[in-house]
């Protein structure tokens, strides 16, 4: 007699499961993206049109686009926006460098240059050294003397004013980079036998430009528009041109846009700028490159296709 065990085959094959049927993917429908985009053009349009119903001539615009005083006040605005920031963030390096000091002498000065300068309007710091020479009839410095008027110039004024205040932001965004740098870092290069100097020139600011060009790229932009304010001191800049045009045109308020165009140019093409060079610094730190505006250009119109249903 045969015993049956659990391991003998079974008298009939089990049937093959049924194949899964295929999934219809039906794409979420965002209706609210569309209102949202609908009721922003119509805002759009009405501002539009409320501007359509003034008496602008805006023909003036592009005739005074390329105007020789318009260009020369566009050359003076970003030659004095490059001076200052570079006086700011080379001013601000050392004043981040000696708040960060042990010293407490270098460490209270920095301070308090900080505390004055941020605390203080910059409009109101511009008149203040194109006014000097009220109480200051001549300068004296030991190896230069002159007189004031003849030394501070508009443009000598314009750029102190604007990059002495600068400098007083850009030493707390200096001194936050080399604070996110790691404590190791700079105890490493010590054991190396590498000095203080070396140590932050070739090993934290470096790491700490990561930090340190957002926001010093922000501070660029802002400086462009800020030099509008030395219309104050009597410098030549874009606005300044913009209304000495407008008087002799007769068009006040067309070279007003006119020098927001230009400003809005300028902002532009800095920003492009700003943003290649944040991408350069991120190649450390990030995994996975932030794509450039034409790549998101290119997902945003991708996005836009109808999803295909999958089969």
């Amino acid at each position: 007699m045969t015993v049956p065990t659990d391991k003998e085959p079974s008298a009939t094959p089990a049937a093959p499961p049924p194949s899964p049927e295929a999934i219809v993917a039906i794409p979420v429908r965002h209706y609210g993206r569309w209102i949202s985009a609908v009721v922003a053009l119509s805002v759009l349009g009405l501002i539009g049109y409320a501007f359509s119903q003034g008496d602008v001539n805006y023909g003036a615009i592009p005739d005074y686009f390329f105007n020789d005083q318009i260009l020369r006040g566009v050359r003076n605005t970003v030659w004095l926006t490059f001076l200052a920031m570079l006086l700011g963030v080379g001013l601000g390096v050392v004043l981040a460098v000696m708040r960060l000091s042990k010293n407490p002498v270098n460490s209270a000065l920095a301070w308090f240059y900080i505390w004055f300068f941020r605390g203080t309007p910059v409009y109101v710091q511009l008149l203040v050294w194109i006014n000097l020479g009220i109480v200051f009839k001549t300068i004296n410095l030991g190896f230069y003397q002159d007189e004031w008027a003849d030394f501070m110039t508009p443009f000598l004024a314009a750029l102190l004013g604007l990059g002495l205040n600068e400098a007083a932001y850009m030493a707390e965004i200096v001194r936050a980079g080399i604070q996110s740098v790691d404590e190791g870092q700079t105890e490493a290069s010590h054991a190396l036998g590498m000095s203080h100097g070396k140590t932050l020139r070739r090993v934290v600011l470096p790491q700490a430009m990561r930090v340190i060009v957002p926001p010093t790229g922000n501070e660029f932009i802002n400086m462009l528009k800020t030099t509008s304010l030395v219309i104050a001191v009597a410098y030549f800049d874009l606005l300044q041109a913009a209304q000495d045009v407008g008087s002799e045109s007769g068009a006040a308020v067309e070279m007003l846009f006119l020098a927001s165009v230009w400003y809005v140019i300028l902002t532009t093409v800095f920003s492009i700028g700003q943003y290649y060079l944040e991408r350069r610094y991120a190649r450390g730190s990030a995994r996975r490159l932030p794509p450039t505006p034409f790549q998101r250009v290119r997902a945003n119109l991708r996005s836009l296709r109808r999803p295909e249903v999958a089969k």
